[in-house]
């Protein structure tokens, strides 16, 4: 039988490393002028609420997944920051 977590991770780990190639070009290019602020806010929101959801429900593959998630969102936020 097919383990369902597997699918919890590989979801996890897609969504994980979605923003990935945002971070990634939004450093190298020093500019973060088409990333919405706001955006950026309710998305850190968002994965916050899930990090508490799943730490308090003990799903393991959205807990590491969400906070992974959350601190690269985290940098991203910090990278609008710094580069406007």
């Amino acid at each position: 039988m097919f383990n369902l977590e597997i699918l919890g991770y590989l979801g996890g780990g897609l969504v994980t490393i979605s923003l990935l190639p945002q971070v990634i070009k939004s450093f190298k290019t020093k500019s973060t002028s088409d990333i919405s602020i706001v955006y950026t806010l309710v998305l850190i929101s968002g994965l916050a609420l899930w990090v508490l959801y799943a730490a308090l429900n003990t799903i393991t593959p959205l807990l590491i997944a969400a906070s992974i998630e959350l601190a690269i969102t985290i940098s991203l936020f910090i990278l609008k920051l710094i580069y406007k």
